[in-house]
């Protein structure tokens, strides 16, 4: 087996203990078997792929291809298990620099193929499946939309390479007509805009924010580490299905009451 190109990559190896990978699928989409706690799983993960046919999504971006394919590999999922009792969980593995940004992509529709991803996770989550988001790395843009964001439950790694956001900084620059300096300024007083994976967790949207000693290169304690916060973030959303759990950090507090005199008033 080749050696892995990124924390997506390395992660879904970990965890999946070296399982082989779902054959006839784009090589930028690994999905592999594997278990937590005794429960059988299916890890997915978006990888760089240096040969991709399109050249904006060669360094682990969601393009047109991860799109369908994320896409086809969740419906597929929901198909075979929906006669049974107890649904796989499913895990997205998440390392993904952001949706793939080109004149090909907009033309071929890229928004439909990011949404049927999303779609597919929001159905795999409303048939029964668990959907577990464990956040390794990046978390950018409308690929994090596409792969991962619909997850039941969100764990993400407490280190320096976790970045999650709606866009790069230099692009919230320009379209915010401010500088990079003065962007990082406003996040110190203003949660949503910072890109550190505290601030985010403030926000209340993680289940579980984890110190790993080498996220780059896991032992045997790192990876145990992480599935047992992923055993307990399945057995917290079988507990309490959806996303309400979500809503209940300080920093959501406006948003709880809104939803409440919403639901009063219709």
């Amino acid at each position: 087996m080749k050696q892995p190109t990124g924390r997506g990559e390395i992660w879904l190896q970990q965890l999946s203990a070296g399982a082989a990978r779902l054959p006839g699928l784009c090589p930028s989409v690994q999905v592999a078997e594997g278990q937590v706690n005794g429960d059988d799983v299916r890890f997915i993960a978006v990888v760089p792929d240096a040969a991709n046919h399109y050249p904006r999504a060669r360094h682990g971006e969601v393009g047109l291809l991860e799109g369908w394919t994320l896409a086809k590999v969740v419906s597929e999922t929901v198909a075979q298990d929906a006669q049974k009792a107890e649904k796989r969980p499913i895990i997205a593995v998440i390392d993904v620099a952001s949706q793939a940004y080109g004149r090909r992509e907009e033309a071929f529709g890229i928004h439909q193929a990011l949404a049927a991803a999303a779609g597919a996770y929001a159905e795999a989550r409303l048939a029964g499946h668990v959907v577990i988001g464990l956040i390794v790395g990046k978390a950018m843009s409308g690929a994090f939309l596409a792969h991962g964001y619909q997850a039941n439950r969100l764990i993400a790694f407490n280190d320096s390479g976790v970045l999650i956001h709606a866009m790069g900084k230099a692009a919230a620059a320009r379209i915010t007509l401010r500088s990079v300096e003065a962007l990082e300024k406003l996040a110190q007083t203003i949660p949503p805009m910072a890109y550190d994976i505290k601030n985010y967790h403030s926000l209340g949207l993680l289940e579980a924010l984890l110190d790993i000693r080498q996220p780059d290169a896991p032992d045997a304690a790192d990876v145990a580490q992480v599935q047992q916060a992923l055993a307990a973030a399945i057995t917290a959303a079988r507990h309490e299905p959806g996303l309400q759990c979500r809503l209940k950090a300080e920093n959501r507090r406006s948003s709880h009451v809104v939803r409440e005199r919403m639901r009063q008033l219709w």
